[in-house]
């Protein structure tokens, strides 16, 4: 297994810039492009330093905060990356970022906000869903990323016709989002068993989110759901994809969906241990976390 970090550090010397559409709104349009430029430039160098620093912990992906390039879809302030006084530095630092992460083998994802709902009724929210999911490509392009993970969404009364929409709504999708688009089952909606006919009808891989599972379990264990999973990565020649968190409060304890700070180890299921998979470990510690269960799977292996 390969363990991932997402995108923030806790400990490490690593952060990222960003902004709000308030702060722009009042600025002239230069003066507005000029301070996006610069966040802009300053999160892509930034980019480069948490791949360097994953690589020495021995972390082997990272999953790219979304708002790298802040407002960057806004309908008022946004932008587009050639408007960018700073455009060609910004893209040689990501390119940069790109053969750092070539040469290493970090894997690269993205995991849009919970605001993109390709499965929505309403027209407008999907054309939204559809231009932030464009940025990701635009950057998932630029800097080798191979995974741009999103939920299915709301279940808006008939989980049925909801999947329906997503899958007439995939087509339309640019090329740079179709080609590393991934479903990943939920804590509330959206199970394994519901998800994989989607999967299998569109040709687009499940991350397997087994924390999510034993949330929302849907009658498939965690063997099952791992192996069924993994076919739809395999069926394409491409790295299964898992995430792994603990509760906060334990299983025992009230609401099991937050997460905790470090991940208990008995939380890996015994099936994952050897297996050619990348798995992201969503824990509040990040780093922290991401380290020390390395190190108790590599003590008690």
């Amino acid at each position: 297994m390969r363990f991932g970090l997402c995108c923030l550090f806790k400990h490490e010397n690593v952060s990222f810039r960003t902004t709000t559409a308030r702060a722009l709104s009042g600025m002239a349009r230069t003066d507005q492009l000029l301070k996006l430029s610069g966040i802009c430039r300053d999160n892509a160098r930034n980019l480069q330093l948490a791949l360097e620093t994953v690589h020495r912990l021995g972390i082997g992906a990272f999953r790219i905060m979304s708002p790298l390039f802040p407002r960057m879809t806004h309908p008022d302030v946004g932008y587009a990356l050639n408007e960018l006084p700073d455009r060609e530095a910004i893209g040689q630092l990501l390119g940069a970022a790109r053969i750092f992460a070539g040469r290493r083998n970090i894997r690269l994802s993205f995991h849009p906000d919970q605001f993109v709902v390709l499965s929505s009724p309403h027209p407008k929210v999907v054309a939204n869903s559809i231009r932030e999911l464009s940025y990701h490509g635009e950057l998932a392009e630029a800097v080798g990323a191979d995974v741009i993970n999103i939920h299915a969404g709301g279940v808006y009364d008939d989980k049925r016709l909801a999947l329906q929409r997503f899958c007439r709504i995939f087509p339309e999708l640019p090329q740079a989002v179709s080609s590393r688009l991934t479903l990943e089952n939920d804590d509330i909606s959206y199970t394994v068993r519901d998800l994989l006919p989607v999967c299998e009808e569109l040709g687009i891989p499940l991350v397997y989110d087994v924390h999510h599972h034993r949330c929302n379990p849907d009658g498939l264990s965690v063997v099952e759901a791992t192996r069924l999973a993994g076919e739809t990565w395999q069926k394409m020649g491409r790295e299964p994809y898992c995430h792994l968190s603990s509760p906060k409060a334990g299983w025992s304890g009230k609401g099991p969906k937050p997460h905790a700070n470090y991940i208990d180890p008995a939380d890996v299921p015994p099936c994952w241990p050897g297996k050619e998979m990348t798995v992201d470990i969503e824990a509040k510690a990040k780093e922290l976390a991401v380290v020390r269960l390395m190190n108790e799977l590599r003590l008690s292996g």
